[in-house]
């Protein structure tokens, strides 16, 4: 339908809705449904018409009109409510001028419709319609039923008309609650406490990332929308509350891609008396669970490629993913700054002046690795120069206690045994203050609080932080974050 079409079909709807006021009855709010299609269709999916004839059900149904037949006398339609779709048959010596007020209705206007329960000569369970509402005239017409709504940026944008002519989409975001629903259960049973931390900080921290600012008027301050909860999680850890979680929206200010969006959901836990080990059980612990629950099978489908998650999930560190898509390089020099920085060269990765040892693996292992880590793998042992907020390894301090955690060839989790030291936590984050006044947006800043709350005394805890859209794309089969977020950072439309 091209847009002159359109328009022309807009304003015969704006006529007719121009007469329903006239006549006083647009918008009417006195039609109370009291049943739903799918629960009709699943309770009398045995009853044949013989039963429906001497067992008179009468039902008030309503919903969007997605389907409308005239044909004489008499009429056949569906409607849609939240459940799915009932069919109505409709005939004039039953409805008399509400037949044919309904001749006028268009496709995409929602009705209210009363009468008994039949089965047609077909045998579809319909509604024999007695009485008949107009409840909302729409006056935009819906995409053409048998394409449906296809474009997908328009899908993004106006995700109202896509949750109206998609089903799959609808589904998408079904299976969504329930993998947020399982991962609230899973934890309860586990005794952790949920919680909510504050999404406006007058410091960012958590996290490596730039974030977005504010003005707070009253206060006159700078404030910045959060980046993550991690810190105030663990402050909570030193209140007292040993395991506590968040599934929380976090704003990041990047790019837009098929993985990232400005604002995202996150589930972050941390567990006291704990450390990373238990954090990667628990990871397969829950997918095992999400899988079993959700798709019945351990065995999940993502985009053409069948993954076995019933196998056990790899282990491997940083420096041998490294060397292992890299064989010219010397394990001996993993650790040689001229040698890293002469690698990332040659690979065309570009680096800061100030960049060490450990940034430098990074950048190789993201550049040449990451991306063939398609198989669930527990990625260890990250470089202490990256992980501002992660224990030191007691036998070798230029390495942390942390794991990333891939799947599809990208990350979905990130966890670590914490670091409790305040003392080690601040020069850390003076190391992070010289490099973001070197030019890093990314690097965190000094949270003074935070050290304070660390010098009271925080016990042993292992955090996680899961990427909640990540988990749905993989586990819905989504090739595209913004499949799975309702309503997506999209370009200004031109």
């Amino acid at each position: 339908m091209n847009n002159e079409e359109e328009n022309h079909l807009i304003a015969e709807r704006r006529t007719k809705l121009a007469a329903l006021r006239q006549q006083g009855v647009a918008f009417p709010n006195d039609f109370r449904r009291d049943a739903l299609a799918a629960d009709l269709l699943a309770t009398y999916a045995e009853r044949d018409a013989a039963w429906l004839e001497a067992n008179p059900v009468r039902v008030r149904v309503g919903g969007r009109m997605m389907f409308k037949r005239v044909m004489g006398k008499a009429s056949f339609a569906k409607i849609a409510d939240r459940s799915g779709a009932i069919q109505l048959f409709l005939q004039e010596d039953a409805l008399g001028a509400a037949y044919e007020a309904f001749k006028d209705y268009d496709v995409g206007d929602i009705l209210g419709a009363a009468g008994p329960l039949f089965r047609t000569r077909t045998g579809e369970l319909s509604v024999r319609v007695t009485g008949l509402e107009l409840l909302v005239k729409s006056l935009r017409p819906l995409p053409d039923k048998w394409h449906g709504l296809a474009d997908t940026e328009t899908r993004y944008r106006q995700r109202y008309v896509d949750l109206v002519m998609n089903e799959s989409s609808r589904a998408v975001f079904r299976t969504r609650t329930q993998i947020v629903r399982y991962l609230r259960d899973a934890l309860d049973a586990l005794d952790f406490l949920e919680v909510e931390t504050p999404m406006m900080h007058p410091i960012p921290g958590g996290a490596a990332a730039r974030p977005f600012v504010t003005h707070h008027n009253a206060l006159d301050a700078r404030m910045y929308l959060r980046i993550a909860p991690e810190l105030y999680l663990k402050r909570l850890i030193v209140g007292g509350f040993e395991r506590v979680y968040e599934i929380n929206r976090n704003f990041r200010n990047e790019g837009l891609s098929t993985q990232h969006n400005p604002e995202f959901t996150m589930l972050e836990l941390y567990w006291a008396y704990s450390d990373y080990r238990e954090l990667m059980e628990l990871i397969e612990r829950l997918l095992h669970g999400l899988a079993d629950s959700l798709l019945g099978t351990r065995l999940v489908n993502y985009q053409g490629r069948a993954y076995d998650l019933s196998r056990p999930f790899r282990r491997v560190t940083v420096a041998e993913l490294v060397l292992e898509h890299n064989p010219d390089l010397d394990r001996s020099r993993l650790r040689d700054v001229p040698y890293l920085r002469a690698a990332c060269e040659r690979l065309g990765v570009p680096v800061k002046s100030g960049d060490g040892a450990g940034k430098l693996q990074i950048e190789i292992f993201e550049k040449t690795a990451e991306h063939t880590l398609l198989d669930p793998t527990f990625v260890c042992a990250y470089p202490a120069e990256v992980s501002p907020l992660s224990r030191a390894n007691d036998s070798d301090p230029f390495l942390t206690d942390r794991f990333e955690f891939f799947i599809g060839g990208r990350e979905l989790a990130n966890g670590f045994s914490e670091l409790n030291d305040s003392e080690d936590q601040a020069a850390r984050f003076r190391a992070q203050v010289a490099r973001h006044e070197a030019g890093d947006d990314e690097a965190m800043h000094y949270d003074a609080d935070y050290i304070r709350a660390l010098e009271y005394g925080m016990p042993p805890t292992a955090g996680l932080g899961l990427g909640v859209d990540r988990l749905v794309m993989f586990l819905t089969d989504s090739p595209s974050i913004r499949d799975v977020l309702l309503f997506p950072q999209m370009r200004p439309e031109a």
